[in-house]
């Protein structure tokens, strides 16, 4: 009785819970027709005991259905769990890829600007060398030229130490100061493209507003790339950085008079960084040869997708529509430098 016991519940157990039910009833009903058989008297299993054994015949098929239906559940969970463990990885190493492919568009971005610059500077001061000027002249162009790498190489530093940063080990102090970056650092940028021979005009229009740090950044990155394109490729001597603030997104406009671009080549990692970077913001870049040059055209939206706009329109110093005095708020241009020309 123990084995068929164990049988019958092993048999529900292991899914043919159909068997199990027909052994059952064709056990019954084969103890009950051997029972209606004996003569009065001579019975085994009186009615009670056979109802009892009904009652065990149903709960032995009942646990081995049980165990069933428990052993499914927790194949079921462990396969959920494997699952998200797999899913869970999957979104470290999208994450990891992605901030390595950040780090890499920022260092890109940072060394090819500046290396740009210096090579600019560097080849411009031999050339004016090359000519054998008198000694005074040759030393103040030297001077001149090793004073303004000396400067691109300062700042280089500066941005990479920062973007590196996000590399720090965990438990390492982290700067107390933010060091400033985005638009606040134009004029600089300005400045040095004006240092390598650009004439470099800017035009500001429009009421600025406080960008999100994505925001803010992103804009920077495209005019310096825009500016390290300009002066590696294009041969140009005039650019016009345009900045429209809107109601909400930032227009940035980028033209220089150069040769453009070939139309058969493909666009390089630069370009495609800078189109990265403004559609995952939400926006619309557009780089592209324009009527004198090459035309860089982007529009980004004030608010970071998922984010809301921080803070509102600034009113101190200036009433809608006019434009505050001093020294741009955001971009740290002078409203004068937006139509000076280059000292060279």
């Amino acid at each position: 009785m123990i084995t068929f016991a164990l049988a019958l519940s092993t048999t529900a157990a292991e899914g043919r819970f159909a068997a199990a039910v027909v052994l059952a009833a064709v056990t019954l009903l084969a103890v009950g027709a051997g029972e209606v058989r004996q003569q009065p008297g001579h019975r085994q299993i009186d009615d009670t005991s056979l109802a009892m054994l009904a009652g065990w015949l149903i709960s032995l098929v009942a646990v081995g259905r049980a165990q069933r239906t428990r052993a499914a559940y927790l194949h079921e969970v462990g396969q959920r769990a494997l699952a998200a463990e797999r899913e869970q990885e999957a979104r470290a190493r999208q994450s990891a890829t992605e901030e390595r492919l950040r780090i890499a568009r920022e260092v890109h971005d940072v060394l090819g600007h500046s290396i740009s610059l210096i090579t600019v500077q560097s080849g411009a001061a031999l050339h004016r060398l090359c000519k054998k000027p008198p000694p005074e002249a040759g030393l103040a162009t030297a001077t001149e030229a090793l004073e303004a790498v000396k400067a691109t190489s300062k700042d280089a530093l500066r941005e990479l130490r920062a973007t590196l940063g996000v590399l720090r080990r965990a438990g390492e102090a982290t700067p107390t100061t933010p060091a400033p970056s985005g638009l606040a650092l134009l004029g600089d940028l300005v400045g040095r493209a004006r240092g390598a021979g650009l004439d470099v005009r800017t035009d500001v229009t429009g009421v600025p507003v406080p960008l999100p740090p994505p925001v803010d950044l992103a804009a920077y990155r495209i005019v310096q790339e825009s500016l390290t394109n300009i002066a590696r490729h294009a041969g140009a001597r005039t650019v016009d950085i345009g900045l429209g603030w809107g109601a909400d997104a930032l227009r940035l406009r980028i033209a220089d008079d150069g040769g453009g671009a070939p139309e058969d080549r493909p666009p390089g990692s630069g370009i495609r960084g800078m189109a990265e970077r403004a559609r995952a913001l939400g926006g619309e870049p557009i780089a592209e040869n324009g009527e004198g040059g090459f035309l860089v055209d982007a529009r980004l939206p004030y608010a970071v997708p998922g984010e809301s706009l921080p803070g509102g329109r600034p009113t101190a110093g200036a009433a809608p529509g006019e434009r505050p005095p001093g020294r741009h708020p955001v971009t740290g241009v002078a409203p004068e430098e937006s139509s000076q020309e280059g000292a060279r």
